[in-house]
């Protein structure tokens, strides 16, 4: 989570788990990574299910 989540005070747990899953969301679908050729992993791995 890097630096993006830290020093965040919620409100409650379902507040926490609300904002967590929209990170990864983000993280997983739409943020761009270096190590994956600057693709965000769901993109990476339909260019790889695409191959096969």
């Amino acid at each position: 989570m890097k630096t993006e989540l830290e020093l965040v005070e919620y409100a409650n747990s379902s507040e926490a788990v609300r904002e967590l899953s929209n990170y990864i969301r983000y993280y997983n679908g739409s943020r761009r990574h270096s190590s994956l050729g600057y693709v965000s992993p769901a993109e990476f791995e339909s260019q790889l299910t695409a191959q096969k």
